[in-house]
């Protein structure tokens, strides 16, 4: 047969357990992690000059990364044409698309297909990543012309254009004798013919 056998705890073990106790609850909480910060990064298209003639637009690209300037893979990123206005639809027919960043934190906004509206717009780009966000603002322009096949950016194209527009005008000016002001200069000398042996000369 077996006994039962009780031990009692004196004061020292109940001593302990208190201290025990008393370490768990007074322990203080694990400091919190501090909070991913997203960084958008245009790499590509922003000041871009599209020529609606070709009804392709220059590909946006953008690169999402850390606070520390790493890139982020498998961040998600949606880019977003104007509804209304110059701009575009994507090749599935919306004006928004979302795609994943890549191992360099890149993302590409293709099969952009331009409308037949000239002017300036924005695409907003966000970007998602573990529940922190990021936004920026890529700046294009539209245009029927040639010169948006070279690259020219479109503070240059209007440069250009008024540069031309004052060409344009001092040319029309110069025709019309600055405005009624014939004598600008020494007369060019009339050519005179004489009887006789022909000559061809001066007027005497």
């Amino acid at each position: 047969m077996f006994k039962k056998v009780f031990f009692k705890c004196g004061p020292t073990v109940a001593v302990a357990v208190a201290a025990i106790l008393a370490v768990e609850t007074c322990a203080p909480p694990l400091a919190a992690q501090p909070e991913m910060k997203l960084n958008l990064v245009i790499v590509e298209g922003d000041g871009a000059v599209n020529n609606i003639r070709q009804r392709v637009s220059r590909e946006p690209i953008v690169q999402v990364e850390d606070e520390n300037h790493k890139p982020i893979a498998g961040a998600a990123i949606t880019f977003f044409l104007p509804d209304q206005g110059a701009g575009g639809v994507f090749a599935n027919g919306s004006h928004s698309l979302t795609v994943m960043s890549d191992a360099q934190g890149r993302a590409v906004a293709r099969g952009i297909r331009m409308n037949r509206m000239s002017g300036k717009y924005q695409i907003r780009v966000t970007a998602n990543y573990k529940g922190q966000t990021a936004t920026t603002t890529i700046n294009q322009t539209s245009v029927a012309a040639a010169v948006a096949a070279a690259g020219i950016s479109a503070k240059l194209l209007l440069i250009l254009l008024a540069a031309g527009a004052g060409v344009a005008t001092g040319a029309v000016l110069a025709t019309r004798g600055g405005g009624g002001n014939t004598n600008t200069g020494a007369a060019a000398s009339p050519t005179v013919i004489t009887p006789g042996t022909p000559t061809v000369g001066g007027p005497r």
